[in-house]
């Protein structure tokens, strides 16, 4: 830790609490962005976003270009949807979310003969993006840009980027943090965009500093990608930007858990980092940024992972929103006979689905398949009150009296303690020596209390 204290930070790199679980980077970590060919069809739920879902603004039978504006965001907290190929609309879709909401979707038949993937993967990965005319843009500019195209968190959050970048009279930013960390088992897509799109990542954070009239930018990775940190130091150079390196521990990209290692700043319970005068991103959202403001280019492609020891060739993709899982598991070779189950995100936070015809969204980081080991489990038994789950929790929680008041259906007392302060990050499941659900029970409990202030 001598190296980051060095630097200068205030905080220590780690935070309280928290696992050390395999991180399984191997899969696909050396594997290149590939650009997914285009595919004869893309289906985009309506709903992309954290808030309220965007509202069609194409009919069936109308044609539309690549990156077409087809749903607008009309609500603060929402984000606008563009085409990500050109193509014919055709009749409205209902489709099912690896969380189990339904919703509508604008379905698009591709033309034939195109790949835009090849165009933008081209742009964002391009060693011309500029550093030393960002003040050209004017903060409020940048605002409307990335409003407009229709950028959420790509960590998984799915936050509309615009609410952030937006000024507040009542909460000051002095720090915008990038979050390069993905401690997320098996998924990396953000640490090949650190490797092979790393200037856009530095143009989007100027822009993003800028439109939040930050005075300090810091890219924040954990230890255990130096190549990512040397190229991030390399090109940052000459820039006001700094990189912090932090302890690899999970969940260290949890906001709150990332503020306190580099800041030693608490954010307050319930509260968010901008209560502490702190902006927090995701390096794929920052690129997005970038991709927006200086090559003119809205939301319609990200970087994920199709990673897991149950996927015959994991590989690291460059795909269209709406594209099904079935597609990009398909094109890594399917897959294996041990392949257990299919997980939308990483296996700490990610949703266990079955429809191969899921589309991926803006939120879809990665796609993991576990094997029958992997998930193999003994039965639960009762709580033998040995508190693992209190000392891993980075919320300073007790898990299990969150479980057990949903169990029970409790929603008052888990209001009590606290239940909506946790973000689920899986630590406290993960260390149960009963092998008790308590994420699950928690999300559950969750929703026993939203339906208890309806």
């Amino acid at each position: 830790m001598g190296l980051f204290r060095f630097k200068g930070f205030p905080g220590k790199g780690t935070f309280p609490h928290g696992i050390h679980p395999p991180d399984n980077k191997f899969f696909s970590a050396d594997k290149a962005i590939e650009v997914f060919p285009t595919p004869a069809k893309v289906l985009l739920p309506l709903l992309q976003n954290i808030g309220a879902p965007c509202e069609p603004v194409v009919k069936s039978k109308q044609q539309v270009a690549v990156g077409e504006l087809v749903g607008k965001g009309k609500a603060f907290v929402s984000a606008a949807l563009h085409s990500p190929v050109a193509g014919k609309v055709k009749k409205p879709a209902m489709v099912t979310l690896p969380n189990g909401r339904h919703m509508q979707a604008i379905q698009i038949a591709a033309d034939e003969d195109q790949n835009p993937g090849e165009v933008l993967w081209e742009k964002l990965s391009a060693k011309d993006w500029p550093t030393d005319c960002i003040s050209i843009y004017d903060p409020a500019t940048i605002s409307k840009v990335i409003h407009d195209a229709g950028i959420v968190g790509l960590g998984g959050a799915a936050f509309p980027t615009h609410v952030k970048v937006m000024p507040d009279e009542n909460k000051m930013i002095d720090t915008l943090m990038i979050n390069g960390c993905e401690c997320e088992p098996f998924l990396t897509p953000d640490y090949r965009l650190m490797m092979e799109a790393p200037g856009a990542i530095v143009t989007g954070a100027l822009l993003a500093g800028r439109a939040i009239s930050a005075k300090e930018i810091i890219i924040c990775v954990e230890d255990n990608k130096p190549l990512a940190i040397e190229r991030l130091r390399r090109i940052t150079a000459q820039t006001v930007i700094r990189v912090a390196v932090v302890q690899t521990k999970y969940p260290q990209g949890s906001e709150k858990q990332l503020v306190k290692s580099v800041l030693d700043l608490d954010v307050p319970l319930g509260g968010l980092p901008s209560d502490v005068g702190v902006a927090m991103s995701n390096v794929g959202t920052i690129a997005a940024i970038g991709m927006a403001v200086i090559k003119e280019e809205p939301l319609t492609h990200r970087v994920i992972s199709v990673s897991g020891g149950g996927i015959a060739n994991p590989k690291n993709l460059f795909v269209p929103i709406g594209v099904s899982v079935g597609e990009l598991i398909d094109y890594c070779g399917g897959l294996t006979k041990d392949a257990a189950r299919v997980v939308s995100g990483g296996p700490m936070m990610g949703f266990s689905f079955s429809d191969m015809d899921t589309p991926v969204t803006k939120g879809t980081s990665g796609i993991t398949v576990l094997t029958h080991e992997d998930v193999d489990r003994e039965n639960e038994t009762s709580c033998v009150r040995c508190g693992r789950c209190v000392d891993a929790c980075p919320m300073n929680l007790v898990p299990t009296k969150l479980a057990m008041a949903s169990r029970y259906k409790n929603p008052a007392l888990a209001v009590k303690y606290n239940i909506n302060a946790c973000f689920e990050c899986g630590s406290c499941t993960y260390v149960c020596p009963a092998n008790i659900k308590l994420v699950q029970l928690i999300r559950t409990g969750k929703q026993q209390v939203a339906a208890m202030n309806k």
